[in-house]
C-alpha cells in the first residue's frame, strides 16, 4: 500500500512520514526545500525517505499506484503580509489546487492539512468547526482558500478528501522560527529569546506525535472536517516558565511588540474527532515539552 507524503521534510511531514514506514507501508515523500525553512535541518528529517524533490506549482506528481495523499506542503506562518503574499498564493493556493485536481482525476483520496488560523479571533471557545472562520493573516486566508477548493472539486470532479485543522503543533523538530523551537534553542545557547506581545497568547497545545496519529486515523476513516487540538490550553509565559523548570536554565526575555496577524487564542473543540476516529490528545504538555527541549538541546550540545 502506498501513500504520499507532500512536505515530508517539514516538521510533521518528517514524523507522519516516519510513523506510515514504521507501520509497513510504502511511503514516497515529497518536498521542494525552500528557503523559508533551515536547509539543514529539512536535510536531517528527510534522512532516509525515499523523496522526490518537486515544486507542486509547476511540476507533475507522479500518483500511479497510489493509494492516498497526505498533503502538508505549504507556506506556514502568520507574518505573511506585504510582498511575501505572493508566495502563500503560490506554495499554498496554486499547490493544492493542481493536487487536488489531479487527485480527483486519479481516484486517490487526500487528507489536507489545515490550520486553526482560519478561525482567526474566534466567536467563541472552545472552537468548534461550525464557527464560521474568520482568518487575521493571508496565511489564514490561503488556507482557508485550501479548504473551499477541497469543497469545489469534491462537488464538481468526485474528489474524496478530509480536512484537518491543526492546532499549535509542537515538539522536536519543530519549524525555528516557532515559538517552542525558538525559546528551546535560546534556552540552549543561553542567549535572549523575542517575545512578541505580552507572553498572555493562550494556545490549544499539541504535541506532534499526537498529530500524526490523527492525521493516518483520518486518511482511513476521515470525512468532512475535523480539529486536531491537544485539549490542555496554556499561555505562552506559562510554557516558558515550564521549559525553565524542565531546563534547569532561566531565560532572558526581551519584549517586543505583538506581530500582525498573531491570534490571541485558541482553543479546540475537538468533539467530532472524538466520535468520529476515536481520536484523543494523550500527550500532556509538560511531557511534550520535555522531548522538545531534550531534541534541541542535544541539537546544539548542551545538556
Amino acid at each position: 500500500m502506498k501513500y504520499i507524503v507532500t512536505g515530508s521534510a517539514g516538521f510533521i511531514g518528517s514524523h507522519l512520514y516516519e510513523a506510515l514506514e514504521a507501520r509497513g507501508y510504502d511511503v514516497v515523500g515529497v518536498d521542494c526545500f525552500t528557503d523559508y525553512y533551515d536547509a539543514g535541518l529539512k536535510e536531517e528529517n528527510a534522512r532516509g525517505q525515499q523523496l522526490v524533490r518537486l515544486d507542486l506549482a509547476r511540476d507533475s506528481l507522479d500518483l500511479e499506484g497510489v493509494r492516498g495523499v497526505f498533503h502538508l506542503a505549504g507556506q506556514p506562518g502568520v507574518r505573511s503580509f506585504g510582498e511575501v503574499f505572493e508566495t502563500y498564493l503560490d506554495r499554498n493556493v496554486l499547490v493544492s489546487q493542481r493536487l487536488f485536481e489531479a487527485s480527483a482525476r486519479a481516484g486517490i483520496r487526500v487528507v489536507f492539512a489545515s490550520t486553526s488560523s482560519v478561525y482567526g479571533d474566534a466567536e467563541r471557545y472552545p472552537t468548534a468547526e461550525d464557527v464560521v472562520p474568520r482568518p487575521v493573516s493571508p496565511y489564514g486566508i490561503t488556507k482557508l482558500a485550501c479548504e473551499h477548493l477541497v469543497r469545489a472539486t469534491t462537488q464538481s470532479f468526485g474528489l474524496d478528501a478530509v480536512v484537518l485543522r491543526y492546532f499549535s503543533v509542537y515538539g522536536p523538530r519543530q519549524r525555528p522560527d516557532m515559538a517552542f523551537a525558538r525559546i528551546a534553542t535560546c534556552l540552549a545557547e543561553e542567549r535572549p529569546f523575542d517575545l512578541y506581545g505580552d507572553g498572555g497568547q493562550s494556545r490549544s497545545f499539541t504535541f506532534v506525535g499526537d498529530v500524526v496519529e490523527a492525521t493516518i486515523r483520518a486518511m482511513d476513516a476521515g470525512k468532512g472536517t475535523y480539529n486536531v487540538g491537544g485539549g490542555e490550553e496554556a499561555t505562552l509565559q506559562e510554557t516558558i516558565g515550564a521549559f525553565e523548570e524542565i531546563s534547569g536554565r532561566t531565560l532572558e526575555v526581551k519584549r517586543a511588540s505583538v506581530a500582525a496577524g498573531d491570534q490571541r487564542r485558541s482553543l479546540a473543540d475537538t468533539s467530532a474527532i472524538r466520535r468520529d476516529l476515536g481520536w484523543a490528545p494523550t500527550t500532556p504538555l509538560r511531557d511534550g515539552l520535555a522531548a522538545q527541549w531534550e531534541w534541541a538541546a542535544a541539537r546544539v550540545g548542551a545538556r
